[in-house]
């Protein structure tokens, strides 16, 4: 089990939409403290992303930013130029936003991209995302990030047929990349939250098993043995990184699946319970009120 693709899929709520953003100076564009992450790549041009507090930061051709859940930010060509706000297509089934903002100073060209995280019930592992990741661009590093940006970039500019359904895929490969990469290279430094769970060979082999398998009966014993650590160190190492001791998160991760399942399927109420490894109706919703 992927337990950070497993992390997003059940962080999503409904479909991400991505924008082409054109302009030349002055100009900018204002993200809102909302229940979306963003992903910004600069294709020509710079500019400033300028946070609600805290000193700008300058971005090159090439550099890619992503900014967490909750963070308004403004993308502009300098701070106190006049803004407009970003959105989706005004075609509520569209991907694709198009915004040009003429002017006659240097021009710049964005891809930006939005998802709807649910903030009602934040994953654990994400709660030590930093309100913004920057990734500058450098030669023969991210291949694959690179990869994925150049071709939603030939979508985005060029659609075609079969376009709405490679965008999706593409904004999820893209949120991925960012991720991925910043774990790779958070690697050794972090300790708690997302990077340090999953790069934590022990930890990350315990997540592994209770993501596949939420309905087994767990204990700490089995669980420390499959990491290869004694009961105590296991359990502190895990409630140390994780942000929560492992049965408490595997009671966490029961109750989030089983409210995806309910809230985006149609399988029956039996079938979530079998899923969530409860032993009776009565007990899964006692359960699932606690949580």
């Amino acid at each position: 089990m992927d337990v950070l693709s497993d992390v997003l899929a059940t962080m999503r709520v409904g479909r991400p939409y991505a924008g082409r953003v054109r302009c030349g100076a002055p100009w900018g564009v204002r993200f809102p403290s909302d229940d979306s992450a963003c992903c910004h790549v600069v294709l020509q041009g710079a500019c400033r992303l300028v946070p609600p507090d805290g000193p700008p930061l300058t971005l090159g051709v090439g550099d890619v930013l992503f900014t967490a859940p909750g963070h308004g930010h403004v993308l502009a060509d300098r701070s106190g130029s006049p803004l407009v706000d970003f959105g989706p297509a005004r075609d509520g089934d569209s991907l694709i936003s198009e915004l040009d903002i003429p002017g006659q100073g240097a021009a710049a060209d964005l891809l930006c991209v939005r998802y709807r995280l649910d903030r009602l019930r934040p994953h654990p592992l994400l709660a030590e995302l930093p309100p913004v990741i920057h990734l500058p661009a450098r030669l023969g590093r991210h291949s694959a990030l690179r990869t994925t940006v150049e071709l939603m970039g030939e979508e985005l500019w060029r659609p075609c047929i079969g376009t709405d359904a490679l965008l999706a895929s593409l904004m999820d490969m893209l949120l991925l990349y960012v991720l991925r990469t910043w774990i790779d290279e958070r690697s050794g430094d972090a300790a708690t939250g997302l990077a340090a769970a999953l790069t934590d060979p022990a930890i990350a082999v315990a997540l592994q098993h209770l993501h596949h398998r939420p309905e087994h009966l767990w204990t700490i014993n089995e669980l420390a043995a499959l990491s290869g650590m004694s009961r105590s160190t296991f359990a502190k190492r895990f409630t140390t990184v994780v942000g929560q001791p492992p049965l408490a998160y595997l009671t966490w991760w029961r109750t989030t699946t089983a409210a995806r399942l309910l809230h985006r399927t149609d399988v029956s109420l039996q079938a979530v319970i079998d899923r969530c490894g409860s032993n009776s109706k009565y007990a899964f919703a006692d359960a699932f009120e606690r949580e």
